[in-house]
């Protein structure tokens, strides 16, 4: 065999599965259950992403969790040409779409965008998150809504 089908056939290394820490255990378990949570503040009413041990706004540790309608527009993107950051998981599926998402709820979450051709991706286009199982985690994505 030659190195080139040598290195083709070998396996990919899996995609890196999240840390869950206490304060974002509860997102993790609504992914499992498809739904999009993100943290609301008691004191405020502000809302966030990413998960945090107190309000980013007010500073208060009121926390409590709501669930999103999980639809979106794009705020913008990048596509992903090469590996980045050690991570050959990945390799099959370049190009590919990162994407900062804005929710209706006002939030703007980063999460990649499939469904679509990377090159079709505009700014302020709709889309919907959804939920891939990877390694036995349920990650957000997000996919164009019509």
């Amino acid at each position: 065999m030659s190195k080139e089908s040598t290195a083709s056939s070998k396996a990919l290394p899996s995609k890196p599965i999240p840390d869950v820490f206490t304060y974002t255990q509860q997102f993790w378990e609504g992914t499992a259950k498809n739904e999009l949570l993100i943290q609301v503040c008691g004191s405020c009413q502000y809302k966030q992403w990413y998960p945090r041990t107190l309000c980013e706004n007010c500073g208060e540790r009121n926390l409590s969790w709501t669930k999103s309608s999980g639809r979106g527009t794009i705020f913008t993107f990048t596509i992903i040409q090469e590996v980045v950051m050690n991570s050959p998981a990945f390799e099959k599926e370049i190009p590919y779409a990162l994407s900062i998402v804005e929710l209706e709820e006002g939030v703007r979450m980063v999460a990649q965008v499939v469904g679509c051709p990377p090159e079709h991706i505009k700014t302020s286009m709709p889309v919907e998150a959804f939920f891939e199982k990877i390694n036995g985690f349920s990650v957000v994505k997000f996919r164009p809504r019509h």
